[in-house]
This record gives structure tokens, C-alpha cells and sequence, in this order.
């Protein structure tokens, strides 16, 4: 049978069950995002021990075997990240000098990466290993699905869905990555000796981060799950 009604009208349809998944996927995210919006604000009005998150991050570093890393300012907001190729932690303006609880919690998440990488955390390894997979497949995967459907192929939907399968896989895999440098994180704040009042802070700020990720695998898995239904109910 021809590959009808997938995502936005293929062949001249609309396929409803599609629509919900968009709405679902649009109100998840948003919902997620509004929520670490609204714990960072809090939090950064918070202060800290009297530390940057650059002070923390760099202390944390220090402490764990990660001297040779370096900290860098990015631009944006809520743009931290660390960056396994070069070996530095960005963080963003608000983070790299803010003396908040916000700050210092969002700064040591990053500095929790390197130590997963400097400790070679089988999760992150795991992830890293697929990062050039993913960057080719997310690239590919809609361009092999809508030639699939234009031309009632069903090969290439097929290799399609195996394509956007990885991407899915990825987030499935940063989940423990994330939960991991957040762990790492709140526990170098309590031991560090800092006030039950940062350690609360960043659990919470760091909580609704990883809500963003698990709401980013979610929708994922729901549209894999949709795809896969589509093909198997157009095949028969």
C-alpha cells in the first residue's frame, strides 16, 4: 500500500494521530522549559558562599584530577556545556562570574562532565561513540523518509526510521549522562562543606534541567514509536 498521511499531509492527508503527537511533544517541551526558566530565576537570586561558578567549578576541577581543563565564557543564556574535544567548560556570563546558587549548581554540572570523561564513565563513552553517527543521521533521516514517501519506497522508509533510531538512541544515553553530572555535582557542593542551602538549591535547579532532557527523550521515543506504527499499519 502506498505510504499515506505521514507527518504533516503526505499524500494529500492528514493524519490526526501525528497532530497529537506535535501538540504532546510542543506542550512537553514548553512545560520543561518554562520550569528550569522559573527554578534558575529563583535560585539566582539566591547567593552562594560567597563564590562564583567559575570559582566552584574550578575548585571542583582541581579536586578531582581535572587541573588541565580549562573554563571559557560562551555567549547566551543557559548556554553552558562542556566540550570533550578541546577540554574546556563554557558557561555562560551569568554563571561564569554570577555568585548565585544557580550559578554555582550550573557550573559544577559542566565540571561533573569532565570528571565523568577524566574517569571514563561508560555512559559518556558510550555517547561520544555516537555523536558522529547522530550528527550524519539527523542530517539524513527526513530526507531518506520524505523520498521514501514520494516515491512509495519502502526500503527507504525503512532505513529512514533506522537512521532517526540513532537520534533516539542519543537521548536515551545523555539521560544517565546528565543524571550523572548532576549527582557529581551536588555532592562535591555538600562535601565541599558549603551551606545546606546551596546543596537544596542545586538539587532543585538541577532536578528541572533533567526534566528538559527526559521530556527531549520522551518526545523522541513517541515519535519512533509513531513512525514504526505507521509503517507496519501502511504495510499491511
Amino acid at each position: 500500500m502506498p505510504y499515506m498521511g505521514y507527518g504533516f499531509g503526505y499524500g494529500f492527508g492528514i493524519d490526526p494521530s501525528y497532530l497529537v503527537l506535535v501538540v504532546v511533544s510542543l506542550v512537553l517541551g514548553l512545560a520543561t522549559q518554562s520550569y528550569i526558566n522559573s527554578t534558575y530565576r529563583t535560585w539566582s537570586k539566591v547567593r552562594s558562599d560567597g563564590e562564583s561558578g567559575a570559582d566552584v567549578a574550578r575548585r571542583m576541577l582541581d579536586e578531582s584530577g581535572c587541573s588541565t581543563v580549562g573554563i571559557r565564557r560562551v555567549a547566551g543564556h543557559l548556554t553552558d556545556h562542556y566540550d570533550p574535544r578541546d577540554n574546556n567548560l563554557y558557561l555562560s556570563n551569568d554563571n561564569l562570574s554570577g555568585g548565585s546558587v544557580a550559578s554555582v549548581a550550573v557550573a559544577c554540572h559542566e565540571a561533573g562532565h569532565a570528571v565523568q570523561r577524566e574517569r571514563g564513565f561508560l555512559m559518556m563513552r558510550v555517547r561520544t561513540a555516537l555523536v558522529p553517527v547522530v550528527n550524519f543521521s539527523q542530517s539524513m533521516w527526513m530526507i531518506v523518509f520524505i523520498a521514501g514517501v514520494a516515491m512509495n519506497i519502502a526500503g527507504l522508509t525503512t532505513l529512514a526510521i533506522i537512521l532517526f533510531a540513532f537520534s533516539v538512541l542519543f537521548q536515551v544515553v545523555t539521560l544517565p549522562v546528565e543524571i550523572d553530572a548532576s549527582r557529581r555535582a551536588v555532592a562535591y557542593i555538600r562535601e565541599s562543606g558549603m551551606s545546606e542551602i546551596n546543596v537544596r538549591g542545586a538539587r532543585k535547579v538541577l532536578t528541572a534541567a533533567a526534566l528538559t532532557y527526559v521530556a527531549a527523550a520522551l518526545t523522541s521515543i513517541l515519535q519512533l514509536l509513531y513512525l514504526l506504527g505507521r509503517t507496519r499499519n501502511d504495510s499491511e
